[in-house]
C-alpha cells in the first residue's frame, strides 16, 4: 500500500507542478531519486503520466487522466448546463454533437456526446483527445485565448494531419481572425479524413473559454452553403450553455 500511496502523491504533485523534473519531485518528497524515477516510469507505462513534448526531462499528466476526468465533470455546472441544449441542437441538425474542454494548450478532451440517428455518422469516444490547431473545437478555444498563448502553440510546432491542416503560422492566425468575425469555427478534413465539424466556444463571464460545442458530420453531408446557418445554431447553443451555467 505504501507504493500505491506514493504513486498517487507523485501523480498529484505532477498535476500541481507540471511540467516538473525528477529532481524537483525528489526535493519535494525527500525520497531517493531512483525511487521517484521508478514511480514516474511506472505511471508513464500505465498512461497516467507522459514526458513533456518540448522538454523530455519534465513530466506532465498523461492521456489516462484526461480520459477519466470527464466522469468527474458530470456533476459540474458546465456538464449540467450543456446537456439539454446539446440534445436540442442534435434534434435540429440530426448530427453528432459533442462537448470538449481544453487541457491547457496540450489538447481538447471530449467530455460529452449526443449521437444522431443517421445510419452513417461520426463518432467521438468520451475522453478522446485532439490538437487545438487542427480541429474546429480547438480553434474555437484558441480564438478566445490571449495572443501569447496562440504564439506559444505556434512556437511549439503545428503538426500536419492532412493536406488541409493549418500548419503555417500566418494561415492559423488568419483562420482565427475569421472565426472571431464569424463567431464559429469550421473543420473540413483538417484532422480526421472524411470528418467535418462546426464549433463555437462556451465562455465564462469574463470571456475565458471553458469548453467548445461542435456539430460533426461525415464529409458527404457537409454543405459549405449551409455552414453559416449551422454556425449560428452552434454559436447560439454555446451562448445558451454559458447562460445556463451562470444561472445554475
Amino acid at each position: 500500500m505504501k507504493s500505491v500511496t506514493r504513486s498517487l502523491r507523485v501523480l498529484e504533485a505532477v498535476a500541481r507542478h507540471q511540467p516538473v523534473t525528477v529532481g524537483e519531485l525528489t526535493k519535494l518528497f525527500g525520497l531517493p531519486k531512483s525511487t521517484v524515477q521508478r514511480t514516474l516510469v511506472t505511471l508513464n507505462e500505465a498512461g497516467w503520466l507522459r514526458a513533456n513534448r518540448r522538454d523530455t526531462t519534465r513530466w506532465e499528466i498523461g492521456a489516462r487522466v484526461l480520459a477519466v476526468r470527464p466522469a468527474a465533470l458530470q456533476g459540474s455546472s458546465l456538464f449540467a448546463a450543456a446537456r439539454e441544449p446539446m440534445i436540442r441542437l442534435r434534434d435540429a441538425l440530426n448530427e453528432t454533437i459533442h462537448l470538449s474542454v481544453p487541457d491547457a494548450l496540450q489538447c481538447m478532451v471530449v467530455v460529452d456526446r449526443v449521437d444522431s440517428d443517421q445510419a452513417v455518422r461520426t463518432f467521438h469516444t468520451i475522453g478522446d483527445t485532439s490538437p487545438l490547431h487542427a480541429t474546429a473545437v480547438g480553434r474555437a478555444i484558441l480564438t478566445h485565448l490571449p495572443r501569447r498563448d496562440v504564439e506559444e502553440l505556434i512556437a511549439a510546432g503545428l503538426e500536419r494531419f492532412s493536406d488541409s491542416t493549418p500548419v503555417e503560422p500566418d494561415e492559423l492566425r488568419a483562420e482565427l481572425d475569421r472565426i472571431r468575425t464569424d463567431g464559429y469555427a469550421v473543420n473540413r478534413n483538417q484532422y480526421r479524413p472524411g470528418v467535418c465539424a462546426v464549433a463555437a466556444a462556451v465562455l465564462d463571464e469574463d470571456g475565458t473559454p471553458l469548453a467548445a460545442i461542435a456539430a460533426s458530420m461525415p464529409e458527404a453531408r457537409y454543405d459549405s452553403e449551409r455552414a453559416p446557418s449551422w454556425g449560428r445554431l452552434v454559436a447560439d447553443t454555446a451562448a445558451e450553455i454559458a447562460q445556463r451555467r451562470l444561472g445554475a
